[in-house]
Formats: C-alpha cells, structure tokens, sequence
C-alpha cells in the first residue's frame, strides 16, 4: 500500500490552520515532547496547558518556526513549516503576530516605532506618515491611548506593556494570534480586561488564537476548547467539561483543585451577568484523547 501523503488538503489547511503530527523535540538527551499531534480549529481561542516542563512555549517556537524539531510536521495555513521555500517563508511569517512572555518590546524604541517593526520589514516601501498612521491605529486597537505611541515601554505598566506587545502582534493584520501567557503578572482586574479584549479581536477580526496561559480564569472566560499537554504529548483536546469527564490525573488535580473550583464558579456567574461565553465553550466536539495523535473515535477502532 502506498504511504499516505502526511500533507493536508487544502480544505483541510482551511479548517485547521495549524496542524503538528509526530512532533520530536529534545535538548540533548531531555526529551520534551515524543510523538505529539495536534489540530487548531479555524476561528478558535485554543488554551494550552501543562505542568512546568512540560514544554508550551517550546510547542509554540516550534510551530512559528523558531525551534526546529528532531522529527514530525508542522503546517501552518497549509505551508509546511520545516521545509518552506523562501516565498512561502516570507507570506506565512506575515500571516501571524505573536505577543511573547513580558511583551518583548525593544527597550529603545517607543511603543509605536515597535509596532512598525513587522510593517517596514515586510513592507519596506511604506511612507513614514503611512506607518505612523497604522501604528496608533493599532495602539488604539489593543486598548491603549493614542498617546501611548510616543511612550518607551520603560514609562509603562505591566499591563501596559502586554497591551503594546499585542499592538505590535496586530501589526500585519494577522490570521493567527499566538500569546505566551498574556495576563502573568497582570492583576485580577488588569488579567480579566485583557481576556475580554482577546474575545473581542477575535470575533471582530476573525482570528484563530492560539493561547498558552496557567490562568484558570483565562480558560473558563474566553478558550473554545482546550489542550493538555502532559507525558510528552499532548494527551487530550476538549472543553473544560469534556476534560473534566476524564480520568487523567493532572486533569483532575488541575481543573478539580480549589483553585480551578474558585474560577469555575467565578465563570459561571460572570456568564449570568454579561453572556460572554454563552454556549461558547460546547460548540466544539466531544474530547479527544490522544495519546498517539488520534481522536477519540480513532482510538477506539484502532
């Protein structure tokens, strides 16, 4: 039998814009991830979650292109990651924006001269009043003042910086949204303004959000579904109450804790007062367990 062409119809790049099969990644002999699958719905808030270790930011330099693996593939919007020619590198690179841990902002440039980083690389023949424009327009976007441009991020808060750092993300207006633990750090209130913001760049613009965060409250408030990363792999995708249904022992501890009992109440009386998630969170299927990259249907005809 002929093998089976790993790569992804165009429908299929479609409906999941990213797509990691087999995934291998290990430094020297630590192996952090053996084997991992996963699929990213178009048009989704994906949380991922895991233990410290377990290797989140890594799956996510993986996926853009800044970690290369031992094994597996990785097709973003259908280009495959580990083998693009240099045009494709160039038009899949600015079809994603990404707000690291901290914002990474350049310490030496005000908030706007950082967002026109992505936008004078890749497109170098923009005039400066062009720039400037898209800039504060994209610093009023993530919720800052105009003024805020002018600024260096040492003359901001944390929650400030976080919100410049999503600005610049937004810069090429992008198809994907990748954010590394966007409200560490941030206060209660401070953390709850920016998921609602996230929900609304993504229904407002269409975004597929691709989200690592240890915060609970994040998960319940604004995730459509979200992966487990544990054991090397990712061993299950789901909404919280599909993943609650199953008797893994860090899912249990995780969402079953005092903690993740405080932010589920919380979630619920949030969703009386303002409808924010509504029925979100059960529009995607039944969970799926994969501890070899299958779904749960495959794994119980293999």
């Amino acid at each position: 039998m002929a093998d089976q062409n790993p790569m992804t119809t165009r429908q299929e790049a479609s409906d999941f814009p990213i797509v990691v099969r087999g995934l291998r990644n290990a430094f020297g002999d630590h192996v952090i991830h053996e084997d991992l699958s996963l699929d990213v719905r178009k048009g989704e808030i994906l949380g991922v979650v895991g233990g410290s270790g377990t290797g989140k930011s890594v799956l996510m330099r993986s996926i853009i292109g800044l970690q290369r693996p031992e094994a597996g593939t990785i097709e973003v919007l259908g280009h495959d990651m580990l083998a693009p020619s240099e045009a494709e590198d160039i038009d899949i690179r600015s079809r994603w924006g990404v707000l690291f841990q901290g914002g990474a902002l350049f310490s030496t440039l005000t908030v706007g001269e950082n967002v026109e980083v992505p936008l004078k690389q890749f497109y170098p023949d923009l005039g400066d009043a062009l720039l400037h424009g898209i800039a504060r327009f994209k610093v009023r976007l993530s919720g800052l003042d105009e003024e805020t441009a002018l600024k260096y991020p040492s003359e901001l808060s944390g929650g400030m910086r976080k919100r410049a750092g999503l600005a610049r993300a937004l810069a090429l207006d992008p198809e994907l949204l990748f954010l590394d633990e966007p409200t560490a750090g941030l206060d209660p209130i401070g953390a709850a303004a920016f998921d609602q913001l996230t929900r609304e760049l993504k229904e407002t613009l269409g975004l597929t959000v691709f989200l690592i965060t240890h915060d609970l409250d994040t998960l319940y408030a604004i995730c459509d579904r979200v992966a487990v990363l544990a054991d090397r792999k990712v061993i299950a995708v789901g909404t919280i109450p599909e993943l609650l249904a199953l008797d893994h022992p860090w899912i249990q501890e995780y969402f079953n804790g005092p903690r993740g009992r405080a932010a589920e109440v919380a979630q619920q009386r949030g969703a009386g007062n303002d409808g924010t998630r509504g029925d979100g969170q059960n529009r995607a299927s039944r969970a799926e367990i994969a501890p070899q990259g299958l779904d749960a249907t495959d794994a119980r005809g293999a």
